[in-house]
């Protein structure tokens, strides 16, 4: 079997389970991961005791990343993307897709800087609330809010726990 780099070639034959490979062998590493991902939401907002255009109501196409680490499981998969993207639509995105967030959202000024926590604590509470999650020892890592392309607030696990 000619396995260089770089050479192209047609596969012959698929590699097959039980055969080619064994249950044993999926799990290449039992290391911690980190899985990302993204979602867009709409949404309008407006911001208390601000002096700037913000204070009036205006809306965004936010983007959200998640970075979510964990262990792999017996088949060398850490997080399932299905498994966040769950996690996002039952119990996050509800809340604010075209929604006014001054109104779905605990009492807050809507800050992008407020809503990344939101986020985080939303999303651990998800993933703590599913058995195989836990299992797997997973855990929020970061949040990335995108209010425009070009302006995010973050928050890391590091400054949630240990400041």
């Amino acid at each position: 079997m000619n396995r260089e780099p770089g050479i192209f070639r047609i596969v012959e034959q698929l590699q097959q389970f039980g055969e080619d490979i064994r249950l044993k062998d999926l799990r290449y590493h039992s290391k911690r991961v980190l899985v990302s991902k993204e979602f867009t939401f709409d949404a309008a907002h407006h911001l208390h005791a601000y002096e700037g255009k913000c204070k009036n109501l205006h809306g965004h196409t936010y983007k959200v990343i998640f970075g979510i680490s964990g262990t792999p499981n017996e088949v060398g998969i850490t997080v399932d993307f299905g498994d966040i993207k769950e996690c996002w639509k039952a119990e996050i995105e509800p809340y604010l897709d075209h929604r006014y967030l001054n109104e779905t959202l605990p009492p807050m000024n809507t800050t992008a800087e407020n809503m990344v926590v939101w986020l985080f604590e939303k999303m651990e509470t998800a993933l703590s609330s599913r058995e195989s999650h836990v299992q797997q020892n997973m855990r929020t890592e970061f949040v990335r809010l995108f209010e425009t392309p070009t302006s995010y607030a973050e928050v890391r696990r590091e400054w949630m726990y240990h400041e």
